[in-house]
């Protein structure tokens, strides 16, 4: 198993240009399944989950080519559908979270497809009703395997299009719908769907390959069903999440940073978040430019009270920042309140951040209060293990800003979700060692 060591007080300085959206990449590239033809896309983040991903496609028979760094064409042409049956197939399913995004194309092409449980980040339940109630309304059947704990979903015909009006506004529940419907036949109208810049990108994907969706970028898609999907170049956004993380890096302990190429009409509100926080952001063309922060203060509410952040489905709020904010706002100047409404478990690394000297009330598993130090006490170095993706960075964020030496286990879980982040931040200035244990 890896480790961070981070040698905390370090101030970074100078350019980073943020990776592909991790969450994007695994939506379209499970897309190559729904053609025999080629799909190139570019800008794939080089990660622990994509990497695994486009493994499994190589496994199922999918033809992968590298054309350069983070950029590859997919031909699935000859797919061993058998081995979707396998033992291996089941364990590495079962060992990410990903996985789950293949059901919707195998479903829609070939008309059937197996579940395992799928893994990922330990932050709580993560149902998957959304995405089985969808493929039901298409025409699919389940069949539960008890012994293997595996579920076989197939349909004897075509799926046929319907209305369906969805419980959540799944982003994954979502793609995978959408996945299964351009292929149906009839008219799917899909309401209360996700619309977030990862669908509307996984939808233009979808119609450069010859489906017909409209509706794209509010929560009702309408999919008019075609007979077969064509080859089709993308492109992949850059990551919102890092650029957010960035953002409260460069607060914490940046001497200037700029973040290029965000694609600023696709971050929603993040930079307005972070600008509650006080923290100042210019921008340059569809660059952000973040000063040093000597300080910054909390904005209140126009009555008065403390500052609340809250998660919720796009245009609002990503619960993937409230990690990385809890981080930052711990050396504000006020108090702010978080409160993470759809995970039960995604709070419970802020103990390391209080042994780390953070002044954090824990309410209950969904709230935090955070008082701010105002950069009057810094952080202290300690022993922490990342739980998720998103704690991890956030860890890793509070260890270069600590005094004294920070060690960071199970770091698999940042790999996952950001790409060679030790070296890029090094280049910055700061000093983060990876080491064997």
């Amino acid at each position: 198993m890896e480790s961070f060591i981070i040698e905390g007080g370090k101030r970074l300085k100078g350019t980073i240009t943020p990776q592909g959206a991790k969450n994007e990449a695994l939506q379209v590239i499970s897309a190559v399944l729904l053609t025999g033809e080629e799909v190139r896309i570019k800008n794939i983040p080089d990660i622990l989950d994509t990497k695994n991903l486009i493994q499994l496609l190589k496994d199922m028979g999918v033809h992968v080519a590298k054309n350069g760094p983070n950029d590859f064409t997919f031909k699935a042409d000859a797919l061993n559908l058998d081995f979707l049956q396998s033992d291996e197939f089941i364990r590495k399913c079962s060992a990410l979270r990903g996985s789950v995004l293949l059901i919707g194309p195998l479903l829609g092409r070939f008309g059937k497809a197996v579940v395992a449980e799928p893994g990922g980040d330990k932050i709580g339940r993560r149902r998957l009703d959304t995405h089985f109630l969808g493929f039901k309304y298409l025409g699919a059947k389940f069949r539960h395997d008890e012994e293997r704990n595996v579920f076989n979903i197939e349909t004897s015909q075509r799926l046929k299009g319907c209305h369906m009006l969805l419980d959540e506004a799944s982003v994954t529940g979502t793609a995978n719908i959408v996945m299964a419907a351009v292929l149906a036949k009839g008219t799917t109208t899909i309401y209360n769907a996700a619309c977030e810049p990862y669908i509307q990108q996984l939808c233009h994907l979808l119609n450069q390959m010859g489906a017909k969706i409209s509706g794209i970028a509010s929560n009702l898609l309408t999919i008019e069903g075609v007979a077969a999907l064509h080859g089709a170049e993308h492109t992949i956004l850059p990551d919102m999440i890092e650029v957010g993380s960035f953002i409260g890096l460069a607060a914490m302990v940046g001497d200037g940073i700029t973040i290029k190429n965000v694609s600023l009409k696709n971050l929603g509100i993040i930079p307005d978040v972070f600008r509650r926080l006080g923290i100042k952001i210019k921008v340059d063309g569809d660059d952000l430019i973040i000063p040093r922060q000597p300080h910054y203060a909390v904005e209140s509410f126009i009555d008065g009270t403390i500052m609340t952040f809250s998660d919720a489905p796009w245009p609002g709020l990503t619960p993937d920042l409230l990690s990385v904010l809890i981080v930052v706002a711990t050396q504000a100047r006020g108090t702010v309140l978080i409160h993470q409404k759809m995970f039960e478990s995604r709070l419970f690394f802020v103990d390391k951040l209080i042994d780390m000297g953070a002044q954090i009330i824990l309410c209950d598993p969904h709230r935090a209060v955070i008082v701010g130090h105002d950069r009057k006490i810094q952080l202290r170095g300690r022993r922490m293990t990342s739980p998720d993706i998103r704690a991890g960075i956030a860890m890793l964020i509070a260890a270069m800003s600590a005094n004294g030496t920070s060690h960071i286990a199970n770091i698999a879980q940042i790999d996952r979700g950001y790409e060679n982040i030790e070296g890029r931040l090094n280049a910055l200035g700061a000093k983060i060692t990876r080491v064997e244990e």
